[in-house]
This record gives structure tokens, C-alpha cells and sequence, in this order.
């Protein structure tokens, strides 16, 4: 018989608060709008000193700002004293089952556990049970591991996607949640839709661990992150530092072993990808376009694909031919070259949802944006499975509003 030990996620005791402002509370995922200062500012004045994941997570918009020390300390304390003033219920040994409504009236089911970060790997080829979409970054993971070190908390936006077509996995849980306690129902700040929450006791999770099991490929993935790449990788990397000095028997059920993460089937009609643009700041747009058409002509790419990039800048809107490899993306030419030239010529890059924002951004003088078309999401896992990661930024899951909003906590110390 299968169990949760063999499929790399399972229940958890999970925190969620109680006699508070919910709408207060939750905040929609660290990286987002992180080119759109009076967003997070609309957040703070809302927010105010009331009990919030904005004061327990680090937004992105701020990591330049010189105070990762200070901030992650303020975070710590925070945490702390949100566990001593007694706000949470705990949930033990238990899972959310999740739905959250968009903006729009679709409704997006998921459910809240703990993914074991053993059969995570975030390394390119890498065969685990748990892998990334994307190319992960070096240099983005040294501050969130800061930040998750001497945190008691964790708050999850990692998102995991699961190929089941059949939907075995969620769908027992949608249709029985009359019979669910209901554990928070309420509309998420600044548009970002309502969201409801069911306690999912253990005794009504026995059918799960062999419908994992069922849906693992057959070269042995059952997970793509499909959101939160970087966290999740941080935590791995807190784990691999905090197991080295445990026995084999504490490794078994450490804290720090697991990360929370809502699963999402990918056959979800309410998942919808989005592209994740591209924006330069401080260049010459002219010289960039002509310096990727003139790399993009010398890769001498024989036997590629023909694939449509559009750029705009002071107005203005184009597009280019790019060649790319067989079944490759027309992605992963551009970021090569935007990798190499960002870094040669000293400018800013920003990964922005919403083609609206690019025009806005694009606006400004020097500034040059690049629309990306979007991935297929039946492609994706077939994909990792045959090619291992894409690049980085390669795809959004919904628009900005409607990436995971933090709520659900975890004690991780």
C-alpha cells in the first residue's frame, strides 16, 4: 500500500489565524509588481499595523533597498510575536483544500500540504519527484535563505503542479466539502478575488497517496513548481545546511525537512499561463534589437523553427523573426542573449505580467519591453520530462492578481 512517505508530500500541522482582519492578512506573493512601487504602497497604507504577511515576508520591490538585515530581522520578531499573542489555530496533521475564485468568476481548486525537500531538485536533469520549471538562479537564492534561516515560520506561494487528467487527486475533496469545516472565506485585497479554505483532516486523505503514486511519468516526476522556484529552492538549501549536522533518525521527520506548497492539477480550467514579458531600463532600444538580431543570425541555427518576438518602445511596436532550435522556445534565444547583454552594458531587467504594463513601462524614455508569446501548459510537463528546465520567467500561471496570496503558515523551528 502506498503512503505519504513514498510520494513526497503529505499533511502537515498547519497555522491559520483566528479573530483577525483576513483581508489584512494576506498579501499576494513576494515577487510581484515588483516595478509597481504605489502597489505595495496601497498595500502598507491598507495594511497599517494590523497582524499581516506583509510584515513576515520580504516583497522583492525592496531588495535593493541596503536593510535585508534589518527587514529580516523585523520579520523574525514579527513571527515571533505573532506565535506568543496566540493568533493561530493549528491544524495538525492535516491539508487545506483550497478555492479560489479570480477577478474573473473562474474558480481555481488546490491543495495546501508539505512537499518533502528529499525528492526536490532543482539541479538541471535532475530525475527527482519534485522538479523545477525553471532555470534556477544562483544569486537569488543567498536572500531567501537569509531570511528563511532564523525564521520559526514559513508562509508558502509555491505552487505545484500535478498531471492529473483524470482528476482523482482534488476533485473528491470539491465535491464532499459540504461535509469540510470551513477554516477562512473572504475577498483577497486590491482585486485579487476571494478565496476559501476546508480543514482536511487526516482520515480524509486515505485515497490519496495511491492516486499519487498513479500519476508519477514514467522517467519519475510527479511535481513541476510551477511558482515559487526560488523560495522552494531556498528551503531545500536551509535543509541540506540543517542536515548535516542530524542522525539518521532526526532526518526522518525534521521540521525543516518539508516546505509547505499548494498542489494544482495542471487540467484545471481555471490555471490559465500567461507570458512573462521582458522590460529594460537605462538602454539604447534600438541597439538592443539590432545587437539580438545580429546574435540571434549567428547562432546559425540550422534545421530550427521560424518564431514571431514583438518589442515596443516610445510608443512604437514591431516584431522579429527568430530562429530557434528544433522544439526549442523562442524564450530561451532571448534570454541567452539578454543574460550576456544586460551584464555587458550595466542595464536593468524586469520580468512583468500583463502586456498593459509593458506599454506603460516601455513608455519611458530608454526603457524597451519584449512581448512574449504564451507557453502551452499541456507542453509543460512533457517538456521537463524530455528537456529538464526552462529558462527562467518562461511563464506566468494567471496574471499578477492571481498568484498565490500568503495565508497559511507553518512552524519550521
Amino acid at each position: 500500500m502506498s503512503s505519504f512517505k513514498d510520494v513526497g508530500f503529505r499533511p502537515a500541522d498547519i497555522l491559520i489565524p483566528k479573530n483577525i482582519d483576513m483581508e489584512k492578512w494576506s498579501v499576494v506573493a513576494c515577487d510581484q509588481y515588483t516595478s509597481q512601487p504605489e502597489y505595495w504602497s496601497k498595500v502598507e497604507r491598507f495594511v497599517g499595523d494590523a497582524p499581516s504577511t506583509l510584515h513576515i515576508v520580504f516583497p522583492e520591490i525592496y531588495l535593493d533597498s541596503g536593510n535585508l538585515a534589518a527587514r529580516t530581522d523585523s520579520i523574525d520578531k514579527n513571527m515571533y510575536k505573532y506565535l506568543n499573542e496566540g493568533i493561530f489555530n493549528i491544524y495538525k496533521d492535516s491539508f487545506i483544500y483550497v478555492e479560489r475564485t479570480l477577478s474573473d468568476g473562474r474558480v481555481r481548486r488546490g491543495l495546501v500540504g508539505a512537499v518533502d525537500l528529499e525528492a526536490y531538485d532543482y539541479e538541471k536533469g535532475s530525475v527527482s519527484l519534485v522538479r523545477a520549471t525553471e532555470k534556477t538562479v544562483p544569486d537569488r537564492i543567498p536572500p531567501r535563505v537569509k531570511i528563511r534561516t532564523d525564521a520559526p515560520l514559513e508562509l508558502p506561494h509555491v505552487m505545484l503542479l500535478v498531471d492529473d487528467a483524470k482528476f482523482e487527486l482534488i476533485k473528491p475533496l470539491s465535491d464532499s466539502k459540504g461535509e469540510l469545516d470551513s477554516v477562512y472565506d473572504f475577498e483577497l485585497m486590491q482585486g485579487g478575488g476571494h478565496i476559501t479554505g476546508y480543514y482536511v483532516p487526516l482520515e480524509k486523505c486515505a485515497y490519496m497517496p495511491e492516486v499519487l503514486e498513479g500519476l508519477v511519468s514514467d522517467d519519475g516526476l510527479l511535481f513541476a513548481v510551477g511558482d515559487g522556484n526560488h523560495s522552494l529552492a531556498a528551503a531545500k538549501e536551509c535543509w541540506e545546511a540543517v542536515k548535516k549536522g542530524l542522525s539518521a533518525e532526526q532526518i526522518e521527520n525534521h521540521t525543516a525537512r518539508f516546505a509547505l506548497a499548494e498542489v494544482v492539477n495542471i487540467h484545471d480550467s481555471a490555471l490559465v499561463f500567461e507570458p512573462i514579458h521582458r522590460v529594460l531600463f537605462g538602454c539604447n532600444p534600438q541597439n538592443v534589437i539590432e545587437e539580438f538580431s545580429k546574435y540571434n543570425e549567428g547562432l546559425s541555427l540550422s534545421g530550427g523553427n521560424s518564431q514571431k518576438i514583438g518589442y515596443t518602445y516610445g510608443g512604437k511596436r514591431g516584431s522579429l523573426d527568430v530562429t530557434t532550435p528544433k522544439n526549442g522556445l523562442v524564450l530561451a534565444v532571448l534570454q541567452d542573449f539578454l543574460d550576456e547583454y544586460c551584464i555587458k552594458n550595466n542595464i536593468k531587467i524586469d520580468y512583468i505580467h500583463g502586456e498593459d504594463v509593458v506599454m506603460s513601462l516601455s513608455e519611458e524614455k530608454n526603457s524597451l519591453g519584449f512581448l512574449l508569446p504564451v507557453l502551452e501548459k499541456s507542453s509543460l510537463l512533457p517538456f521537463i520530462s524530455s528537456n529538464g528546465v526552462l529558462p527562467r520567467k518562461a511563464f506566468s500561471m494567471g496574471n499578477a492578481n492571481e498568484k498565490r496570496f500568503y495565508l497559511e503558515c507553518r512552524k519550521i523551528k
